[in-house]
Formats: structure tokens, sequence, C-alpha cells
């Protein structure tokens, strides 16, 4: 991609998240992770009218009178992205037209759900961060606010080349983990082809407020009736051949991605995280709004 279509393509990119977070995302996003922070203020002595939910009762008893914590709103809160940029994120199946120039590859639509949150976060003064990984981190940009700072990230997003071709979600959680002692709204997205990783996601969801975005495309869960068809797996280099034409071929595909979807689902309960699906080339920020309004109720 040369320096011209990059810049293109970001501006294009930043146009459109502009327009999608306005109309619908802005709105659920401050319900989502505005005004959950809380840090303590002072103790004072309760007066009537308080709400007695607040009341401090070891401090009541050992000052005879009741009392109670007082705590305000953090102003400002610092979203953490972490965005999997591992081959297998290459990968779509729709027809890029001059309607949708931006692509339908998941990578693509990773992009797109960065630019939205990210630019609606800058907006109202949050900071952000970014860690780009693939078998390995291999880009952490740190926490900071600004439109300059999101173009850039959005920049990497869209034209980082990997040295690493395969996902390792549970070392990007651990670099997580060194880097971001303070709590933060983390968004893990990747289309979770890997292996286990339900120890990291624990320790990473008990510390910050994780939600995981899970990008697929529609040929990963069904195949077309089209013949002998070859397929190489983008991450090992594996490849063989399918008969498509036979549909015990086609019903152990399906199945075999429904089970996957359904461990994967299963991990994210197991922990309490929320999680959104999303297709490549579908228009998800509707979705994405209703997802983020249900997360603030859920919190």
């Amino acid at each position: 991609m040369t320096t011209a279509e990059l810049r293109r393509k970001v501006l294009q990119l930043e146009l459109r998240a502009r327009k999608t977070m306005n109309l619908v995302t802005t709105g659920a996003y401050r319900s989502a992770f505005r005004g959950k922070g809380v840090e303590f203020e002072e103790i004072r002595e309760y007066f009537p009218g308080d709400d007695t939910r607040s009341i401090d009762w070891n401090v009541t008893a050992r000052l005879g009178r009741p009392h109670l914590k007082r705590f305000s709103e953090e102003r400002e809160q610092t979203l953490m992205f972490l965005v999997d940029v591992s081959s297998s994120t290459l990968f779509g199946s729709g027809v890029v037209s001059s309607r949708d120039p931006l692509g339908a590859r998941k990578i693509d639509a990773i992009a797109e759900l960065f630019a939205v949150l990210s630019l609606v976060a800058v907006s109202i003064g949050d900071e952000v961060g970014l860690i780009l990984f693939t078998n390995d981190v291999e880009l952490y940009v740190p926490p900071a606010k600004g439109i300059v700072h999101v173009q850039r990230m959005i920049r990497e997003v869209l034209a980082f080349e990997p040295r690493g071709t395969v996902t390792n979600i549970a070392g990007a959680l651990e670099f997580l983990t060194k880097v971001r002692r303070k709590r933060a709204f983390v968004f893990l997205i990747s289309d979770f082809l890997t292996e286990p990783f339900e120890r990291e996601l624990r320790t990473s969801a008990a510390r910050h407020d994780l939600v995981a975005i899970s990008v697929f495309d529609a040929r990963e869960a069904a195949l077309p009736d089209c013949g002998l068809m070859e397929f190489e797996d983008s991450e090992s280099g594996a490849h063989g051949f399918l008969d498509t034409n036979d549909p015990h071929v086609r019903d152990a595909f399906e199945i075999a991605a429904k089970q996957r979807r359904e461990r994967l689902e299963s991990v994210f309960r197991s922990v309490g995280v929320d999680h959104l699906r999303v297709q490549a080339g579908s228009d998800f920020i509707p979705q994405l709004a209703r997802f983020l309004r249900a997360h603030a109720k859920a919190a």
C-alpha cells in the first residue's frame, strides 16, 4: 500500500467512523463507559436523607455516630485496545466495491471497530492505547489523548505488517498485565482462532472492565456447494482439499464451526466477559450500539 493509498484509506475510514459514531454510538459509549469509575473522596457524618447504602459501618462503630463514604466519578477514563493482526484476519469472502472501498476482510471490520470506538473516546476526553499482536506483541502505543494520536493508531491498524502469523491471545493479555496496572476499559478484538487463553482472560477481567469482540467471515461458518476446493491455513501454512459437493462434508464443517463458537462463548461466560460477535462486511454499528447499552445495564 503506497503512502497516498494509506492516507486515502485512513481518511475514508475516519469519515465513515465519525458519521456512524455521531448517529448511534456516542450515547451508547457514554452509557457503557462513563461515570462507572469512581474514586474515594471523603468520609463525613450521615445526615437524614442520605443514602443508607453508603454508610461505612466500621467508621460508624468506631466513632459512635453514623458516617458514610463519599465517592466522586472519575472524569477521564483509559481505553486499551488489544487488536489481532495475525494472518487469519486478512481473510475475506466479501466483494470490495466502489460503494465499500474499505473492504470486507476481517481486518477491515476490526479497523472500523477500532476507529469508531477510539474516536468516540477521544472526542469526550478519554485516553486510548493500542496493542497489536500476533504470536507476539508487535506494537504497543501507550494511552494518550487527542485526534492526532488516534489517527496514528488507525494508520497502524490498517497498514501494519506483522512479523508473526499466528494468534496468541494469552500472550497479549499477559503483556497488558505488565504495562497496565491501573484499571482500564479493554476491548479485545480478534477472530479468536487461537489456543486456550482462559486463565489469562480471567486475570485480566478481574483487573479491568474487559469486553471481547469476535470478528468472523460468513464462509467460516458454512461452505458453499462448489466442488473440490483447496484450503490453506493462513497461520500454519497447512493445506488440503475438501469436496464441497458432498453434503456430509458441508455438514461436518458447519458442526465444527458451531462447536468452536459455542466453546468460545462458554469461555467468556465462565469469566464474566461480555462478548459481541460481528460479521465482516456487515453494517454492525447498530449492533455495536445495542451491545454497549446492554453492557452498561449489566455492569
